[in-house]
């Protein structure tokens, strides 16, 4: 045990938080329950450490994350605290995507974020570890940080192994593309199978830059996470022990009166979202980012992701944007060493490692130019993300301009207009859709699916049927990570509101400009009204969770929260 860290309540500001329920003749109820947890007297005078952990045996990326956590519960044990661990829910957004489930997905996010507050605050925690890995999970658990302003530490539990067949890299894009190339016929039954038993490995978060790995990266760059734990891979023997180290650490923290309000500030959201666009980032984290700095009382609206992607380039290719993978672009330096191209841009706000974020990447290195290029030699000139105004979205739209083909930057196509996703799904299926078309998939957003699902399903197919540089697709609904081609997302109005996107009819022409930052529907605007005027909204009447998400939900410019 390492005797520096081994320490007593004297050591801790006084009162510590978690006195509440331990100090005092009048709390002998509560320590008697936590008694018969186990706790002794000694653990009476020591910080109570929350450890919040997704671990289920649904997900891949959150399989291993007992072992972690329990790492996290030796090291609170060495460094002085007592770790009380408790679950929290986890969705598996692959598993989710092309049906009803996938709905639930974003919903989750607050969910989750509500379960760490009410076992937090209900219990009198006096800090606590995240551990964490897909897509809501650990944008909900940040939420959760900035609303409790405790001392917090997100441990990730890293990306998956690549799958490979032939010696060909693959993940969940490549089983998703193989359907559309099955439906396309050039890819026969049995070798879609083939690609599904390879793909994804084993544990770990899908192996891309999809959502669960860019929140990953992105929580590093905010200060919450141990340098190096968003790129790690969660097969690495390394993962462990940074799991260990997160747990001592997080007795530090609450040892030196160090919450999280304290180490986030705006200037560390800005950070997040300069990597966000140099590391070609998830569509996604225009909704989780603004979400997230709302509960730490901070504005973010989706102009600072497009001024920032104008003037931060993109320096990895990742997929689905390009060939690398996260193992790549881990063993190239991680976050660190972006960063560390990034350095000059950064504002120099503090992390839970100790250490400002500039003396973070000043200690890295870039160990592959190529995976990680300097800014002189960028993949693309401006960042990953791009946000598209005009008379379809006069609240802004969505893009992964990274994973557009130059072609398809500036795009003008007839509309098919959907009013599911499902209905979208059958007919790209059965071969309706063809070159020059725009699919316009509607009543898909937070308040109109509800639940705002996401679209990998469709625009897999796309890509697979070879049409990723001939088609677009327009939704008030999201995209996975995983997405790629001319795909703009979060359409707001959105339909259900009755936003423009809802006065879209077959045969309309739609302009696509991504370098203009423009997304118009080519129809008077006087016609636009009069069809908005006789709208029948689409109502779906959801019960249950769904229906109270609606009533709660905002819309997607603002990052889709709840109020």
């Amino acid at each position: 045990m390492r005797q520096d860290i081994n320490l007593t309540a004297r050591t801790y500001r006084s009162p510590m938080r978690s006195d509440a329920i331990k100090k005092g003749v009048d709390r002998a109820p509560q320590r008697s329950l936590l008694r018969a947890t186990g706790l002794t007297d000694s653990d009476m005078e020591k910080p109570l450490i929350g450890i919040a952990n997704s671990w289920n045996d649904v997900v891949p990326g959150h399989i291993h994350l007992n072992e972690l956590a329990e790492e996290v519960r030796m090291g609170v044990i060495e460094a002085g605290g007592v770790p009380l661990t408790f679950g929290v829910p986890g969705v598996c957004d692959g598993v989710a995507m092309g049906h009803a489930g996938m709905r639930y997905s974003l919903v989750s996010r607050d969910v989750i974020s509500d379960c760490v507050e009410i076992m937090l605050q209900a219990h009198c925690m006096d800090g606590w570890v995240g551990v964490t890995n897909c897509d809501k999970i650990t944008p909900g658990m940040l939420m959760a940080a900035g609303r409790l302003d405790l001392p917090t530490i997100i441990l990730t539990g890293g990306p998956m192994e690549p799958g490979r067949r032939d010696d060909i890299g693959l993940d969940l894009q490549s089983v998703f593309e193989a359907l559309g190339a099955n439906k396309a016929g050039t890819m026969t039954e049995e070798e879609v199978l083939e690609i599904e038993r390879c793909a994804c490995p084993g544990e770990g978060a899908c192996s891309g830059l999809f959502t669960a790995n860019t929140m990953a990266c992105l929580t590093e760059a905010l200060g919450l996470s141990l340098t190096g734990c968003g790129s790690m891979l969660a097969t690495d023997q390394r993962k462990k022990e940074m799991a260990r180290a997160t747990g001592r650490r997080i007795v530090e923290l609450v040892r030196e009166g160090l919450t999280v309000r304290k180490v986030v500030t705006k200037g560390s959201f800005t950070n997040a979202i300069i990597l966000d666009m140099a590391i070609g980032g998830s569509t996604n984290t225009a909704l989780h980012l603004p979400a997230i700095a709302a509960d730490f009382g901070i504005e973010i609206d989706l102009r600072t992701f497009d001024e920032i992607s104008r003037r931060v380039p993109h320096l990895t290719s990742i997929k689905p944007s390009g060939p690398y993978y996260m193992k790549d672009f881990d063993a190239a330096g991680g976050v660190s060493a972006m960063l560390n191209r990034l350095m000059d841009l950064l504002s120099d706000e503090r992390t839970v490692n100790g250490m400002s974020i500039k003396e973070v990447a000043r200690r890295a290195t870039v160990r592959n130019e190529e995976v990680i290029r300097p800014r002189d030699r960028p993949f693309h000139a401006e960042g990953g993300i791009a946000v598209l105004y005009g008379n379809l979205a006069p609240k802004g739209s969505v893009v992964k301009q990274a994973a557009v083909s130059s072609g398809m930057m500036r795009f003008v196509g007839t509309a098919k207009v959907f009013d599911s996703e499902q209905a979208a799904i059958e007919a790209i299926s059965t071969r309706q859709i063809s070159a020059g078309d725009v699919v316009v998939i509607r009543y898909e957003g937070p308040k109109g699916g509800p639940g705002m699902p996401e679209m990998l399903s469709p625009t897999s197919l796309i890509a697979g049927m070879g049409l990723a540089d001939s088609v677009a697709l327009i939704t008030d609904g999201r995209f996975s990570g995983a997405t790629r081609g001319p795909c703009i997302g979060h359409v707001c109005p959105e339909a259900f509101d009755k936003g423009p996107i809802a006065a879209v009819r077959n045969g309309d022409r739609i302009s696509i400009d991504i370098p203009g930052r423009k997304l118009e529907l080519l129809v008077p605007q006087k016609e636009i009204e009069d069809r908005l005027a006789k709208v029948q909204v689409v109502d779906r009447h959801p019960t249950g969770v769904l229906a109270k998400y609606r009533k709660l939900v905002g819309d997607a410019s603002t990052g889709a929260i709840c109020r």
